[in-house]
């Protein structure tokens, strides 16, 4: 039973409201990053945006050549792994929670003041 109070400014928006209304036809919030469809490539992406990410998926390649494989495959790939799941599960509880707030605060009744 909370409002959202909106105070417009209506100076210009209400001379070109029709130009306007077709860009912004929603008055819908979003904070999201993800969804279903692009999580796991937009995250994927993301992660390999770091430098030691980037680090230890050179190493997991090179071990899959057996001419200079120092460790076992499966010992390479043990901390890449789980830092991407940690990182993967933290992102995914995080949008998620934000996507909640977003859905309570979409749902919320609203009063516009005008002049």
């Amino acid at each position: 039973n909370k409002w959202r109070i909106v105070f417009p400014n209506n100076g210009r928006q209400w001379n070109n409201w029709k130009q306007a209304s077709t860009f912004y036809s929603g008055n819908r919030i979003q904070t999201t990053k993800y969804t279903w469809f692009t999580f796991l490539p937009q995250f994927l992406f993301e992660q390999f945006h770091r430098l030691g990410n980037l680090y230890f998926f050179f190493l997991v390649v090179l071990n899959l050549f057996p001419q200079v494989e120092v460790f076992h495959r499966e010992v390479t790939m043990l901390p890449l792994i789980v830092v991407l799941l940690a990182s993967m599960i933290k992102d995914a509880v995080e949008d998620y929670r934000k996507y909640r707030f977003d859905k309570t605060i979409n749902l919320s009744k609203t009063s516009i003041y005008d002049k």
